[in-house]
């Protein structure tokens, strides 16, 4: 009698377990806020930044007028800043690509171009990983940068862009 209440008691807790997790898939989908991060993200003109596609497949590689002139502009002054796109990363959820300025040898700015951001998931995983990916660059000067937790498909392509970019730039 006791091993039968015991597997029934069990059975129930499973149960119970079972049907009250709740997984990523059945969470809120990306609300308005959330896909405001579908333009490049990156520093720069908030104003400009939209001007690129959702996909961020902009021509020629530049994320708007202002960044393509900002280059061209900052070349006359006495630290010559310049703009430089990484080649595409594929990556099994989507192409990957990076645009870097250089000034003085610095990286000063950094603009993801492409990411994956065909669904709510990847704008969900892609709103935090980006500005971490970002941040990291600018820090560490080059493409030796740690991986975001959750986002490795999204940051090993950002890495094999941004070293593409890096490249480019001489650096």
């Amino acid at each position: 009698m006791k091993r039968i209440v015991l597997w029934a008691m069990s059975t129930l807790t499973v149960l119970i377990l079972l049907f009250g997790y709740h997984t990523s898939t059945s969470s809120r989908m990306a609300t308005a806020a959330d896909s405001a991060a579908i333009a490049p993200i990156g520093g720069g003109d908030p104003a400009t930044a939209g001007s690129a596609s959702a996909t961020g497949s902009a021509a020629g590689g530049t994320t708007g007028s202002a960044s393509a002139s900002a280059g061209a502009a900052g070349s006359s002054s006495a630290s010559a800043a310049s703009t430089v796109t990484g080649s595409v990363a594929q990556t099994r959820w989507g192409p990957v690509q990076v645009q870097i300025t250089v000034a003085d040898g610095r990286v000063t700015d950094v603009s993801v171009i492409q990411y994956p951001n065909e669904n709510g998931k990847d704008q969900q995983i892609n709103t935090r990983a980006l500005p971490v990916l970002i941040d990291e660059t600018i820090s560490a000067q080059s493409a030796s940068i740690d991986m975001v937790s959750g986002a490795t498909v999204t940051s090993e392509g950002y890495v094999q862009s941004l070293q593409s970019a890096l490249d480019q730039a001489g650096r």
